[in-house]
């Protein structure tokens, strides 16, 4: 049953009216944060106070649900002058594990402001006896600093009874988590030491650099590195605040991009998690979701209504959920739903059931989410998203035509991309007689 234009426009609107008095919560507890955050600074200079926080309040509008804010605390250091070197066994104490892609960031001498980090939160050895910066000692310098802030805060009466909730500290975790109230809402900051440090820009290989998004969005959201805690002992490079970049850069274009990106995350919160609240997907998913449409979607035509705009975010999440692989969009050797607990095949069938019914769902409530228990999965639909694909020729924008024809959501005139759905709907067809 389609849903009419009314339909999605009222849902949209609803979502939309809300972001507002969202922004200002988290105006009012994000004050209180930076309250602190001056407090740990007077005490300890090394720490900074990055005041530009519009990438995060950005964020927290988007999002309909209770997701926490990364705050990162940048070090008052010359991130340019350190040495990245990978992470090996040898460097964690009873073979911890310190996973992939990590890194040790070494002190080399002389540095008169590296040295001051080492003396005041200790060095690791490192193969041949270099100082390096160990995150754990300055995620625990942090922390002492952050209670200290806080009683000192408390003694001034700068807090008031109920603004704020840090016993998620006690936690020995790689980030350091406050509950803060701003108006009614409670917002959780997960707080983490960042190193910044100037690199080359991405290089996206076998990719047309900045298709899609305006020029130069690439170069500018990837040009510096954002090295965080991944272990007690080994950093890693953040891409939180990149993705955001990217966002923002979606945001300037025409149509309705992130208005696909607010309707479906508010559906992930109403109608597509398991029960509480685990084991769904998040909203970092659909973030990545939205860019790769915006690369594999770089007409202008795909963007002209709501409907269109969700149906083209909807079969590249439909695709990933079906081969349960989500690629990074800056790191596509990376699977951004391994090591995540997803119930996929749940999951597949409520998105599924949403894109053959949207009118079930493009409504508020406040009881149990949409039954999707008796749907039956269309089984032409599911074997042309469960294509084994080696060489990447369903990954392209040929092959989410054929979706999105498949959901009658076509409306494309552009003679080469027809020739190219033809082409390959016809070489799906001899490999699989059966679709035929």
């Amino acid at each position: 049953m389609a849903a009419s234009v009314s339909h999605w426009h009222s849902y949209l609107g609803v979502i939309v009216s809300r972001e507002r008095q969202r922004l200002e919560h988290f105006q009012q507890a994000e004050n209180i944060l930076l309250t602190l955050l001056e407090g740990v600074h007077a005490r300890e200079p090394r720490f900074l106070v990055d005041y530009a926080r519009n990438l995060e309040a950005f964020e927290f509008a988007l999002c309909a649900s209770e997701d926490a804010v990364t705050v990162e605390v940048p070090l008052r250091i010359d991130g340019d002058a350190l040495r990245v070197l990978a992470c090996c066994s040898g460097d964690t104490p009873a073979g911890h594990c310190s996973g992939m892609g990590t890194c040790c960031l070494e002190v080399p001498s002389p540095g008169t402001d590296l040295e001051d980090w080492t003396s005041a939160v200790g060095v690791m050895e490192h193969g041949g006896g270099a100082d390096c910066l160990v995150p754990g000692k300055v995620l625990q310098h942090l922390k002492e600093l952050l209670v200290s802030a806080i009683v000192c805060c408390q003694r001034r009466f700068l807090l008031q009874p109920g603004d704020l909730s840090a016993e998620n500290l006690r936690e020995d975790a790689l980030e350091l988590s406050l509950l803060i109230r701003g108006g009614w809402k409670t917002v959780r900051f997960d707080i983490v030491p960042v190193v910044r440090r100037q690199q080359e820009p991405l290089q996206l290989k076998g990719r047309q650099s900045d298709r899609g998004f305006p020029e130069g969005s690439l170069q500018k959201a990837t040009e510096e590195a954002h090295f965080i805690p991944a272990s007690p002992h080994c950093w890693r490079s953040s891409t939180h605040l990149p993705i955001l970049k990217l966002l923002q850069a979606v945001d300037t274009l025409k149509g309705p991009r992130l208005d696909s990106l607010r309707l479906l995350n508010q559906l992930r919160s109403q109608d597509w998690g398991e029960e509480g609240g685990k084991g769904g997907c998040t909203f970092n998913h659909l973030k990545m979701v939205l860019l790769w449409s915006t690369e594999l979607f770089p007409s202008p035509e795909d963007w002209q209504d709501l409907e269109g705009s969700v149906y083209r975010l909807l079969v590249i999440l439909l695709r990933c959920l079906a081969t349960g692989h989500l690629p990074h969009f800056l790191h596509p050797e990376e699977n951004v739903f391994q090591g995540e607990p997803l119930d996929l095949a749940s999951l597949y069938r409520k998105v599924e059931s949403f894109a053959w019914d949207p009118r079930r769902f493009l409504r508020f409530h406040f009881g149990f989410p949409a039954r999707t228990d008796s749907w039956q999965a269309d089984p032409s639909t599911r074997a042309l998203l469960q294509l084994p694909s080696k060489d990447g020729s369903y990954w392209d924008t040929a092959y989410f035509d054929i979706l999105l024809s498949q959901f009658q959501v076509y409306q494309i005139e552009d003679g080469a991309r027809h020739l190219a759905m033809s082409q390959l709907l016809s070489k799906i067809q001899r490999e699989i007689p059966q679709q035929s």
